[in-house]
C-alpha cells in the first residue's frame, strides 16, 4: 500500500463589507461588517471554528495519541491566524497542541493568501517572510515545504521557491500536465538551461502532486447520495488507496471539508476518525521528501491550480473585472510601501487576498456553488464595485499621507 500524505489548508479571508461610492474619503474601515448578516467576518469565523476546527482538531489529537504512525500537515494563511489570535485564542491553542505532538507539519505560504507571484515577485517574497515569522512566533517551528495560494504553480514558481530554501512544493496533479504519469510519485521541476546554452545543475526541490480524484472523493463527493460509490467508508477508501500504484497518495483539501463543507450529520467525522486504522503508513511532506526519490522531471510551464474544472487561473483572472482590479491593486505597490505606514500597508495587503477576485468570477455553471461559498456579495459585479471603491479610498489615503509627510 502506498503511504498517505494528508494536507489541510486553513484559511478565512478578511471579507470586504459592501463599500459604496459615498463611503470613499469617509470610511477607511473596509473589512468590518457591523450588521447582523451571516456574511459578517466574525460570525463566519465562529461558525467555522465550532463546526470544523474544534471538533476536527479534537479527533486529530485523539488519533495522534492512539496511532503512533499517524501524522498530517497544515498550512495556515496569515489572515486566518490574525483572526484566531484576536477572537478565538482557544482555537489557536488547539492547533498548537496538534503541532506540539511533533507529528503535525506546518507548511509555508503567502501571508495574505495572495496572487503576488503573478504580479510582484518582491511582494511574494515579502509575504513568505512575514508568514514564516508568524509561524515561528505562534508555533515555534519554521516551515520546510511550500504551498502557494490555491496550489497555483508553474516551473518558474518552483525555481523561485527553491532559491528561498524550501525542500518541496505542492501542486495539483492535473491530468493535462501528467499525461500517462501517476500523481502518486514525487517529481522535480525541469533543469533550467544556462545562459550559454548548456544544461545547468538539476533541481533539488521536489514536487508533491495532489491525487485529485481520491481527494475529491472526500472533499466533494462524500455526501453525494447519487454518487455510485455512496456511502464512502474508511475500509472502502483504504482499499482504493491500496490498489493505487506509486509511493505516496497525496490527499490535499480544505480543512473546512470536515464539518463545514461536509456537515457532521454526513458522517464525515466518523470517517476521519476511522481512517488511520485502515491505512498502514502516513507521511508528512517533509518525510515524503526524505523517503521517496523524484522519479523524473516534470515540466509545467503554464500555471495550474486546484480550482474549478479547468484547474487554471481563470477563477481569479478570467474576466476583465478581475484583471482591472488586479492591475489597479498592484499598481499601488510602490506608492503604498514608500509611505512606510503600517496601516496603509496592511490594508493594501489584505486587499491582495485571492478570495476578493474569486468573488468577481462569472463562471456560473458547474462550479457556481463553490464560488458562492461564504461570499458576502450578491453578484460578481457588486464584488467588483465594492473593491474598486475601496481602492479609490486607499489611493486618496496614500496621496494624503504623502502631502502630510
Amino acid at each position: 500500500m502506498p503511504a498517505v500524505c494528508l494536507y489541510f489548508q486553513v484559511h478565512q479571508p478578511w471579507r470586504l463589507k459592501k463599500y459604496r461610492v459615498f463611503d470613499v474619503g469617509v470610511d477607511h474601515d473596509y473589512f468590518s461588517d457591523t450588521s447582523d448578516s451571516d456574511r459578517n467576518n466574525l460570525k463566519i469565523l465562529h461558525k467555522v471554528a465550532a463546526k470544523c476546527y474544534l471538533p476536527a482538531n479534537e479527533i486529530l489529537l485523539n488519533l495522534l495519541k492512539k496511532y503512533p504512525g499517524f501524522c498530517c500537515s497544515f498550512s495556515f494563511s496569515g489572515v486566518v491566524l490574525e483572526q484566531l489570535e484576536t477572537h478565538l485564542p482557544d482555537v489557536l491553542d488547539s492547533f498548537r497542541r496538534l503541532v506540539h505532538s511533533g507529528r503535525v507539519e506546518i507548511l509555508s505560504e503567502t501571508y495574505y493568501h495572495s496572487l503576488s507571484f503573478l504580479y510582484s515577485p518582491a511582494e511574494f517574497r515579502s509575504q513568505i517572510r512575514l508568514h514564516d515569522q508568524k509561524i515561528k512566533k505562534l508555533f515555534g517551528v519554521l516551515p520546510k515545504v511550500f504551498r502557494n495560494t490555491e496550489l497555483i504553480y508553474n516551473d518558474d514558481l518552483a525555481r523561485e521557491v527553491e532559491k528561498l530554501g524550501y525542500q518541496a512544493i505542492l501542486a495539483e496533479g492535473a491530468d493535462h500536465i501528467l499525461d500517462w504519469r501517476s500523481p502518486n510519485y514525487l517529481y522535480s521541476p525541469p533543469t533550467k538551461p544556462l545562459s550559454n546554452g548548456e544544461v545547468g545543475p538539476g533541481s533539488k526541490i521536489k514536487l508533491l502532486l495532489k491525487n485529485y480524484r481520491l481527494s475529491d472523493d472526500i472533499a466533494f463527493r462524500f455526501s453525494e447520495k447519487s454518487w455510485v460509490q455512496y456511502p464512502l467508508t474508511a475500509p472502502k477508501f483504504a482499499k482504493w488507496i491500496g490498489a493505487s500504484e506509486g509511493d505516496v497518495v497525496n490527499l490535499f483539501m480544505d480543512y473546512e471539508t470536515f464539518g463545514e463543507h461536509q456537515w457532521a450529520d454526513t458522517g464525515i467525522f466518523d470517517f476521519l476518525a476511522a481512517l488511520p486504522a485502515e491505512i498502514s503508513s502516513f507521511v508528512t511532506p517533509s518525510v515524503a521528501v526524505k523517503r521517496f526519490p523524484a522519479v523524473s522531471e516534470l515540466s509545467i510551464p503554464n500555471f495550474i491550480s486546484w480550482a474549478d474544472l479547468e484547474r487554471d487561473l481563470s477563477a481569479w483572472t478570467g474576466n476583465p473585472m478581475q484583471q482591472e482590479a488586479l492591475r489597479h491593486l498592484y499598481s499601488l505597490e510602490k506608492a503604498v510601501l514608500t509611505t512606510h505606514n503600517p496601516q496603509l500597508t496592511t490594508d493594501w495587503r489584505r486587499l491582495q487576498t485571492s478570495d476578493h477576485f474569486y468573488y468577481m468570477c462569472t463562471k456560473w455553471f458547474a462550479d457556481g456553488d463553490v464560488h458562492k461559498y461564504f461570499n458576502p456579495n450578491s453578484s460578481p459585479y457588486e464584488a467588483f464595485i465594492s473593491f474598486m471603491n475601496v481602492l479609490q479610498d486607499l489611493k486618496l489615503r496614500v496621496a494624503d499621507y504623502g502631502q502630510i509627510h
